[in-house]
């Protein structure tokens, strides 16, 4: 159940976020958001929503779900992905989602390479720290020459936003990115449109986003997504703690350890024997006799 207090949805979860950035009629936030996340790198105009499930070439292969998918005006295409918590193959996952997307643009056994490919982005929205480089969060990927640092290629590329890594307050919010990512944040937590966020797209999000507003079967969809969401990160606590404590445990032990052997090795020096030495530190004959 959400909470009383929540009059927004949480667009960090999968009905939030299609509900915001996935519908047709309202496909100008999405157009808009990414405007603002590529910050003059690529202007989009207009863009159409694409089949979120994509097959291989045969049966054989493995089909991708992607989140969110769409192809730009001059047919360049756009991945979306929502990623709650991170997984040892992540970034495999992107690379494959890409190598999907490119290769589907040749149609099968064609043998004509006189043809530029269109330009591919994924776009991943991350609620775990990515990057143990930096703590930025906006990271721009691309295929680059390593010995002089130049774009290889420029027709794909890589966006990652860490949102563990962006705490700016409100009065630190320095462009339109910052107050998109600070809306991603907290739109759930807010009662009121704030007046930094003043820009009419902000405007139609708010009012697109009340939880009022919803149908009965959209908030049973939406509910069933925040418990999801709360069932999860209190699993992910709950194992945190457990790990924690667990630690802590074996350092006790190892401490301990540690302590039993330094007093043995003090008792072998002055000429105790190894059984009153284990008498004293419980430690066995077998690991004093090897001291």
């Amino acid at each position: 159940m959400t909470e009383k207090t929540s009059r927004y949805i949480d667009p960090l979860t999968d009905f939030g976020f299609k509900h915001l950035f996935g519908n047709e009629p309202d496909k100008d936030i999405l157009i808009e958001f990414l405007n603002d996340l590529f910050q003059g790198e690529k202007i989009i105009i207009d863009l159409s929503y694409s089949p979120t499930e994509h097959g291989g070439s045969n049966a054989k292969e493995k089909k991708v779900l992607f989140d969110l998918t769409c192809t730009g005006q001059d047919g360049e295409q756009f991945i979306i992905e929502m990623q709650r918590t991170g997984q040892e193959f992540f970034k495999d996952r992107c690379v494959f989602y890409m190598s999907r997307l490119i290769s589907a643009q040749l149609p099968r056994g064609t043998q004509d390479w006189n043809i530029p490919l269109k330009e591919v982005y994924l776009i991943g929205i991350m609620e775990f720290q990515f990057n143990n480089i930096n703590n930025n969060y906006l990271h721009n990927i691309a295929l680059t020459n390593t010995d002089t640092g130049k774009v290889f290629y420029k027709g794909m590329g890589y966006k990652f936003l860490e949102l563990p890594n962006f705490d700016k307050q409100e009065h630190e919010l320095a462009s339109d990115l910052d107050k998109w990512l600070y809306l991603l944040k907290n739109l759930s937590h807010l009662n009121k449109i704030p007046s930094f966020l003043d820009k009419r797209i902000f405007q139609k999000i708010f009012k697109i986003a009340e939880v009022s507003k919803l149908t009965k079967e959209q908030r049973e969809l939406y509910e069933s997504d925040v418990k999801a969401k709360s069932d999860w990160k209190g699993g992910m606590d709950w194992a945190k703690k457990q790990a924690a404590e667990q630690a802590a445990e074996q350092a006790t032990k190892e401490a301990t350890k540690q302590t039993q052997i330094n007093i043995a090795l003090k008792m072998k020096k002055d000429g105790m024997s190894n059984e009153v030495i284990a008498k004293f530190t419980s430690l066995s004959i077998e690991e004093i006799e090897k001291l």
